[in-house]
């Protein structure tokens, strides 16, 4: 049986799991593994590579919990992140698998850096416009939301936090979201 996340501590079971203890891989992994077992599919795109991925990414888990920083940024943030870098290196090593020559690469990587190039002036203009649309929000909407969409913050953790009860915060991600729509279009 999983735990909400809002009431899992992950940063405790990866201190745990740093420690050795294989109980907190096992409550981590009873508590995740079928959410980044999608994460995974999802990126992978095929069942017996996802499986993979998933089980690549709890050895690294284990042997790599102790580089987890508390100070930059949360413990079940850092788990999606072992498991999304797994999942890319699975795809790149496919396609060296697949056996494409050095001049088909060559060439998918030259369309992905013009593409890549036009992408970064987009982003950076949504960027800056994402931006000054948080700056109009007051600070319990962005702030809520900067924790729950940046940091990775679960309500509950928010509204710990910001010293606020949790209906609160709830509506300001609500309302936040609401007016980042509105000011995005």
């Amino acid at each position: 049986m999983t735990t909400a996340p809002e009431t899992f501590d992950y940063e405790a079971a990866l201190s745990a799991i740093a420690r050795g203890e294989r109980q907190a891989l096992r409550r981590l992994y009873d508590q995740e593994s079928a959410r980044l077992f999608g994460v995974a599919l999802r990126i992978v795109r095929e069942r017996q590579r996802a499986e993979d991925v998933l089980h690549d990414a709890f050895v690294n888990i284990w042997t790599r919990a102790a580089s987890f920083d508390p100070a930059r940024g949360s413990g079940r943030g850092w788990i999606y992140t072992v498991v999304r870098h797994g999942a890319l290196d699975a795809i790149r090593d496919g396609a060296r698998e697949v056996g494409l020559d050095e001049e088909a690469l060559d060439d998918l990587d030259a369309e992905r850096r013009s593409e890549g190039v036009l992408e970064a002036f987009e982003l950076r203009e949504e960027l800056g416009r994402l931006r000054d649309c948080l700056e109009r929000l007051d600070a319990g909407k962005r702030n809520s939301i900067l924790f729950a969409y940046v940091e990775g913050f679960s309500h509950s953790e928010i509204a710990a936090r910001l010293k606020s009860p949790l209906g609160t915060v709830k509506a300001w991600i609500k309302r936040g979201l609401s007016a980042l729509r509105e000011c995005m279009v």
